[in-house]
């Protein structure tokens, strides 16, 4: 099989599929926007079958070499006296051989085991898809035109991809009324592998530092009516984290100095992608571009490798031929996306808390669940959810 790929993204989904893709015999060029490999993002986890697929990658060993580590998650109040700490992997739903690793560290890792078989192409994008019978004419902002059997869009929430060969964005993104805002800071709590969370009603800021890092991390999450901005003007961006965060307590000040300066700044919306189909003619879409979960789900990254591994996986069987494997790929992977899309609508619901009631009431919950008669039974009950997600799909062996 020597079919050609194009896919639009460098971050995770797509080296990801280039691997397999070059593994069952496709040449692949991946297209990415930003002149350099991404190195920012906040951590990640990957969680149940995505650690599987790892495994099959050969990269689960070097993962766990960069790990985050992180050992406890602290709530404080406005004068940073501890309110509840727990064990990291509660908090964030891990247990067994999942693992946690940081979003750059991830996207090197994948970037290093294909550099080698797979044409990159930085600092260009595509401007127009013209889908034939023959194939597909790419036009790239920079690059001459160039031809392609297929064409895969894992160029994220805001997919070019999806805009171009399915239409305009409002159709297909469901914004579910919070923003994160993520950037490094400065250590000033000298964290080592632990976080610090505090809560005001609207308003979460979060801070952790890793076992390898020099700073820390600083996210700030609210809910809001819908905002309008560009996804790429960072300064008004930050304007609207450092207004809505305006007179919040704890560190929050400390933390919005430094954001003004972070070079590593992020920031959107939570949403959900939601799309009868994933694919168009020979354009298909993988991750976040077709069927991102939100932030919230903390399943973003497993929908993405997950998605690569049964897609390539598909289309080989298909021997190639794209209508049936594109059709194998959303039979095998609808089920799983919308039981994490559930998840993320449920969780985010639980990260910003809308009264001082109500996080009163999280926080005794919190307290009061280990001390239960049969609290063990209980807290697997709570995480049940997240397992579920995790593992909603089995892998086949292509």
């Amino acid at each position: 099989m020597s079919r050609s790929v194009l896919i639009s993204g460098a971050s995770i989904a797509g080296p990801a599929l280039a691997y397999w893709l070059n593994r069952h015999g496709f040449r692949v060029t991946v297209v990415e926007r930003a002149a350099e490999l991404r190195s920012g993002g906040y951590k990640i986890d990957l969680r149940g079958v995505t650690v599987e697929v790892a495994e099959r990658m050969g990269i689960m060993d070097r993962v766990r070499e960069l790990s985050t580590d992180m050992r406890d998650e602290t709530f404080v109040d406005r004068d940073d006296r501890p309110l509840l700490t727990m064990p990291a992997d509660f908090f964030a739903g891990r247990h067994g051989h999942d693992d946690e690793i940081m979003r750059g560290d991830l996207s090197q890792i994948l970037y290093d085991l294909t550099k080698d078989d797979v044409d990159y192409i930085f600092d260009d994008s595509i401007t127009e898809l013209v889908d034939d019978a023959d194939g597909v004419k790419v036009s790239f902002e920079k690059s001459p035109a160039r031809r392609f059997d297929l064409v895969v869009g894992a160029d994220g929430l805001h997919s070019n991809v999806r805009k171009l060969a399915f239409g305009p964005e409002p159709d297909f993104v469901h914004e579910m009324g919070y923003y994160a805002a993520i950037c490094g800071t400065p250590n000033h709590l000298g964290l080592d592998r632990s976080e610090r969370l505090y809560v005001e009603p609207g308003r979460t800021t979060n801070v952790y530092s890793t076992s390898r890092m020099a700073g820390a991390k600083a996210l700030f999450l609210f809910s809001s009516e819908k905002l309008t901005y560009d996804h790429r003007d960072v300064a008004t961006q930050k304007k609207i984290v450092a207004d809505t965060f305006a007179g919040v307590g704890w560190r929050v000040p400390q933390l919005l100095e430094s954001m003004w300066t972070a070079p590593d700044f992020y920031f959107d919306s939570l949403s959900q992608v939601r799309m009868d189909s994933w694919s168009r003619g020979r354009v298909v879409l993988l991750g976040d571009a077709g069927y991102c979960p939100s932030l919230a789900s903390g399943q973003g990254t497993g929908l993405a490798l997950v998605g690569a591994y049964v897609l390539a996986g598909e289309l080989a069987a298909a021997g190639g031929d794209h209508v049936a494997g594109f059709a194998g790929y959303e039979r095998e992977m609808r089920p799983y996306v919308e039981k994490n899309q559930k998840l993320g609508s449920q969780a985010v619901k639980q990260m910003v808390a809308r009264s001082n009631a109500a996080i009163r009431m999280q926080l005794l919950m919190l307290r009061v669940m280990p001390k239960l008669p049969g609290s063990a039974a209980i807290m697997r009950k709570v995480m049940q959810p997240i397992h579920d997600a995790a593992n909603g799909i089995t892998l086949k062996d292509y």
